[in-house]
């Protein structure tokens, strides 16, 4: 388990510019990046116990953030 923060920038730093771009000009990535982001930072809570939740739940939010990054990741690789 990792404590640190997985955020977009720091996964794709090299497609920070395209991501601040997509951000902008398409809303259903800017959807994705959002509950990205919101997924995100449950899980971070979680693994810091600022906000503990059950292990099995964590598990959960942990593969439902990686499924948002591989959506993702979908777009930046173009």
């Amino acid at each position: 388990m990792s404590n640190t923060p997985h955020e977009l920038h720091d996964e794709f730093p090299s497609k920070a510019a395209k991501i601040a771009e997509l951000k902008t000009a398409d809303a259903h990535f800017a959807r994705l990046a959002e509950d990205y982001h919101k997924i995100n930072r449950a899980v971070h809570r979680a693994e810091t116990h600022v906000e503990p939740v059950e292990e099995l739940v964590e598990v959960e939010m942990r593969k439902t953030r990686a499924a948002l990054k591989d959506q993702i990741y979908a777009y930046l690789k173009d």
